[in-house]
């Protein structure tokens, strides 16, 4: 493969910045330089095209084993592999659910010989029941990176003590997302003026901050790492950018939807936009952009979670909750922050930054180095449709838009996916 007149985006890079071609053979890159003169090569250009180490979805839901028919391991990874992501993080909300070595290796199993790097996520607690905790150690010597109970973050704030209490023999890494269920129970779109215009029952952003600040001061306490993934309000950004300035070992993640939509999106009724975390204000959408371009938060995390035409084409109340947008990450960014943040903050956040925090190597855009790559353009416009997309889900309401930008393919495990 020759990649003709890349913009190399890798600050570990000597060629950090510059455009080059790249001549990829064996899964190694053999050659960079400003031209290069081979022939007998697959030819990979694109106007504006970019490089960068892999790209890592920090929390994705393929839904296997045991909800199939809305998307399987395999068929997410295809979504990723379009997406741009070499890495993936699965959530353990299947069933059974990943809280065993058994059920590690099953999904380890299934991504075998693929593209993308799948990286499964363990749950803290057995059947993800929030009561006693899950095997974390066997489940993290069979290849488990981390640990959370997903969709269904730890409630009790004993068991999630013992869980920090418990990883940082090995320096393992929990995984929350910042929903108090009591408070957030019957909500059904953020809690504000637009939630009493409506007449839709409201999740408080107080159902998220008081989480994250229970967790904080439980990683306070414990001295141990946790990640909050899908922060939403404001407040919950204030909450973490202090709590680094104090030395606590937290990070977070954001989704793109909650960068791009506001509640606003709700006054159309549809089930699309139904997303726990709920969308929340401007004022909220505005404190993440910021958060994001000063390093407040870390990460992007799709929070992928394909639904199937009976889960969301039903009432507001009755319908499954998140997007299927994976494979649309990168233009949902570039389109709603790219200016805002700025391209080598975004492709930090989805790069450099997670493989930091999860322990993932990097191989580098550099000569001599082995393959592992995601290709974009900044340039041009796409409208995506349902019959282009690899995913078997249907909840997607960027479908049929002009977005910004595209990932052009990815290269891992020496293999090629074109997008």
């Amino acid at each position: 493969m020759l990649i003709r007149q890349a913009t190399v985006i890798n600050p570990d890079s000597s060629f950090h910045g510059k455009v080059v071609d790249l001549l990829v053979e064996d899964g190694v890159i053999k050659d960079m330089a400003p031209q290069l003169s081979v022939t007998g090569h697959e030819i990979i250009e694109a106007e504006g095209l970019h490089i960068s180490n892999g790209w890592v979805d920090v929390f994705a839901d393929y839904r296997e084993p045991g909800y199939e028919q809305k998307e399987t391991i395999a068929t997410g990874l295809a979504a990723a592999a379009a997406g741009g992501f070499t890495d993936v993080l699965l959530a353990p909300n299947a069933s059974p659910v990943i809280d065993s070595k058994a059920t590690v290796q099953f999904a380890l199993q299934r991504a075998a010989g693929k593209a993308v790097n799948l990286h499964p996520l363990g749950a803290v607690s057995r059947n993800i029941e929030g009561k006693t905790l899950a095997e974390m150690l066997d489940m993290r010597a069979q290849g488990a990176i981390a640990f959370t109970d997903g969709w269904k973050p730890v409630q009790n704030t004993n068991l999630l003590l013992k869980a920090l209490e418990y990883v940082k023999a090995f320096d393992g890494l929990i995984v929350q997302i910042p929903i108090d269920s009591a408070l957030a129970a019957g909500g059904l779109m953020h809690e504000g003026e637009r939630s009493t215009r409506l007449g839709m029952p409201g999740i408080p952003a107080l159902a998220e901050t008081l989480m994250v600040h229970r967790d904080i001061e439980l990683v306070r306490y414990t001295g141990s790492r946790l990640h909050i993934t899908g922060i939403s309000a404001a407040a919950s950004v204030a909450l973490i950018r202090a709590a680094k300035q104090q030395g606590v070992e937290v990070t977070c993640s954001v989704t793109p939807y909650h960068l791009a939509l506001n509640d606003e999106a709700l006054t159309t009724y549809s089930s699309l936009y139904k997303v726990l975390p709920p969308l929340r204000s401007e004022e909220d959408r505005q404190a993440l952009i910021e958060g994001l371009k000063d390093g407040t938060i870390d990460c992007i995390a799709s929070h992928h979670r394909p639904q199937d035409w009976d889960a969301k084409n039903k009432e507001f109340e009755y319908a499954g909750e998140g997007m299927n947008i994976q494979e649309m990450t990168f233009p949902i960014l570039w389109e709603s922050v790219g200016e805002a943040v700025g391209l080598e903050r975004l492709i930090d956040a989805l790069s450099a930054a997670p493989r930091s925090i999860f322990g993932l190597s990097a191989a580098g855009i550099e000569k001599g180095q082995a393959a592992s790559f995601t290709l974009f353009t900044t340039n041009g416009e796409r409208v995506y449709e349902q019959k282009d997309m690899k995913s078997m889900g249907l909840n997607n309401p960027f479908l049929g838009k002009p977005l910004k930008g595209r990932v052009v393919g990815i290269f891992n495990n020496n293999k090629a996916v074109n997008s």
